[in-house]
Formats: structure tokens, C-alpha cells, sequence
């Protein structure tokens, strides 16, 4: 249910309706506009005739019960956009951030000098995968905790904070040792052990959409996280299977703006699993920027010809670099401005 607050509410008219809801044994979450205050109240189980009476009380100017499967991931519950904070790097709300690196990390050496390259073209957070869910089971599958600590090295050194994959609950702790973002990865997008878990942490998570779920299915699966009490969480498109064999997916863009419309979660792009090919993720980028997202992951690699996973999807860091050069224009097109490049420690 929402409830939006009369323009002349004091603090002292809001905390009557929340001392209201606690009564009741509901929960909330406030949002503070320029000229109005929304609750959005949190369970179920509301009496049929609970919209009246919230309307009855004083300075109330309405009560709408939220329709929609998914409550807290709803835009109806949050009108205002969230911004998620990962170590002063604003993700949503108008700044543009990138986040890159390799596929899996290959080694101490390897991952520094990459987070160096995207730190120097102005990337912001870097990407990459100590835990690897592969197709097949004789493929590599990361080097685990030894790879957590390569990226933790890779961070000191380069200023950037981690995104990596978390595959199983008992990871989670581990895994929230060394990253600064969960990555739930397409496989996992339905794994609700996986997602409860992470519901509980206080990292932020960025959840991939199924290769097969619908928009529906993806906000569903926000909504664990959210229920679970982590508040920052956004959603990567990073391609669904269609019927097209020569690419790798099939990368939704279209969904970008219909998210902009149904939820108030950041959103990000995923051009390198969204196509399978280096050629495409620039113009798809710039795509993804064009229709409004709040940011692209992108894979990056020295040597892709040699890289451990993903290689044909692999920027190199010339490649990264033209790929920045191409997004600052399109950013600064559409109304808004890349995040500025953090300072090294």
C-alpha cells in the first residue's frame, strides 16, 4: 500500500500514521519528495476496508493498494529512483558508471594490470569472476577464495571497487570479505536460497536476468532481496536465448525503458554476454546508453585469443578505450554526465 502524505504534513502528522502501521504490525519505508512525503507500507494481509481509514486520518491525502506481484521493486512503492553508494561511486540517479574486466581472473599479475588499464580509460568499478557457473562441467570454474584475494590486491592498487559473482549461499560470507558488489548471475536469477542470503548482507547485489525469465520473473526475484532487507539492488540485462544462433543472446534493450517505467532499481547493461562478439559491444553500449541505462559491465582482457573464459567477447584495452570515448558523447547527449574517475588511495 502507498500513502502519500498531504503537502502540509508536519513530522508529527507523518509519525501518527507510522505509530499506526507499527499498531497494526506493518512495516514501512519513507520517501521524502520536494513537496510530498510517501510511506510505502510493507505485508499483507491488509483488512478490505484499511485503505479508508488510512485516507480517514488527518493529512493523508491518499492510500493505493500496489496491484503488481512485486511490491518494494514496484516504482508505484518507490517513485523516486534509487541510488546505490559502492564506496562513493553513485550508481542510478543521472551519472553514467562502467564496470570492467576480465571473465574470470587468471592470476595476481593479470587482474592488476587490467584494473590499471580500465582505471586509467576512466572505468569505475572492476568486474571479474572468481567463481565461474560454466555450461560444462570440465570447463574452467575460477580459482575461488584465491581469486577474491587477487581482486582485493587489484583494488588496492587500482582505486576501483570489486563486482564478482557469488554462486552459493555458504559463499556469501567469504565472498562479502573481498567484493564490494554481489553479481547474481543469470543461472542463479531463480535461486532463492542464493537470493534470500544475499538479502541479508549489506553489500549491494546486482542481479542478472535469467536467459529465459520474463521482465515479471526478474522484478520477482528483486523482490527476495528486497524482502530480505537489502535495499540496493539493480538489475543487469545481459541477454535472453531466442531463436538467433549467430549471437550468443539475444540483447533486450527494449527493456530498459519499460524497467525506467515499472521500478525505481538501477539498471545496467550487459553487451559482452549480450552478443558473444568484441565488435558488437561498443555499438551496443552506446545502444544501452541511448535508451537510458544507468550503466554497462563490460569484459576486458589483454590477450583475448588466450583468455581463460569469454575471449571472443573481450574488449581489449585499446578497444576499452574507444568504447569510453564513444560512451562520453552519448552520455552527454541524453542529459547526463559519466561518473567521475575515482582517485586512487
Amino acid at each position: 500500500m502507498i500513502i502519500v502524505m498531504r503537502p502540509t504534513a508536519s513530522e508529527d502528522d507523518i509519525r501518527l500514521v507510522l505509530d499506526r502501521l507499527a499498531e497494526d504490525g506493518f512495516d514501512w519505508e519513507v520517501v521524502r519528495g520536494a513537496e510530498r512525503t510517501v510511506i510505502g507500507v510493507i505485508g499483507t494481509g491488509f483488512p478490505q476496508d484499511y485503505q479508508e481509514h488510512m485516507e480517514a486520518m488527518p493529512h493523508v491525502e491518499s492510500a493505493t493498494r500496489i496491484t503488481k506481484p512485486y511490491k518494494l521493486a514496484s516504482r508505484d512503492f518507490r517513485p523516486v529512483d534509487t541510488v546505490i553508494d559502492v564506496n562513493g561511486i553513485k550508481i542510478g540517479g543521472g551519472d553514467f558508471v562502467v564496470m570492467a574486466g576480465p571473465c574470470s581472473v587468471e592470476g595476481l599479475d593479470h587482474v592488476v594490470g587490467v584494473a590499471r588499464s580500465v582505471a586509467d580509460h576512466g572505468g569505475h568499478l572492476l568486474r571479474g569472476g572468481a567463481f565461474k557457473p560454466r555450461t560444462s562441467p570440465y570447463s574452467f570454474q575460477g580459482l575461488g577464495e584465491e581469486g577474491l584475494e587477487y581482486l582485493a590486491e587489484a583494488r588496492r592498487q587500482s582505486g576501483l571497487p570489486v563486482i564478482t559473482e557469488v554462486m552459493e549461499p555458504g559463499d556469501v560470507d567469504v565472498v562479502e570479505r573481498y567484493t564490494d558488489v554481489f553479481q547474481i548471475g543469470t543461472r542463479n536469477m531463480q535461486n532463492y536460497p542464493l537470493l534470500r542470503r544475499v538479502g541479508e548482507a549489506s553489500k549491494p547485489v546486482m542481479l542478472k536476468r535469467g536467459m529465459s525469465a520474463t521482465i515479471e520473473e526478474w522484478l520477482m526475484a528483486a523482490e527476495y532481496i528486497l524482502a530480505g532487507g537489502n535495499k540496493n539492488v539493480m538489475l543487469c540485462e545481459r541477454g535472453i536465448r531466442t531463436f538467433e544462433p549467430m549471437l550468443r543472446n539475444t540483447l533486450d534493450l527494449t527493456v530498459i525503458p519499460m524497467l525506467r517505467r515499472l521500478t525505481h532499481l538501477p539498471i545496467i547493461a550487459d553487451p559482452s554476454h549480450g552478443t558473444g562478439k568484441w565488435y558488437l559491444v561498443k555499438p551496443m553500449a552506446l545502444a544501452a546508453a541511448a535508451a537510458g541505462a544507468d550503466g554497462v559491465i563490460v569484459e576486458v582482457h589483454p590477450d583475448p585469443d588466450h583468455a581463460w573464459s569469454d575471449g571472443p567477447q573481450a574488449l581489449t584495452p585499446a578497444n576499452f578505450s574507444d568504447m569510453m570515448r564513444g560512451l562520453e558523447g552519448v552520455v552527454t547527449a541524453t542529459g547526463r554526465r559519466m561518473h567521475p574517475i575515482p582517485a586512487v588511495a
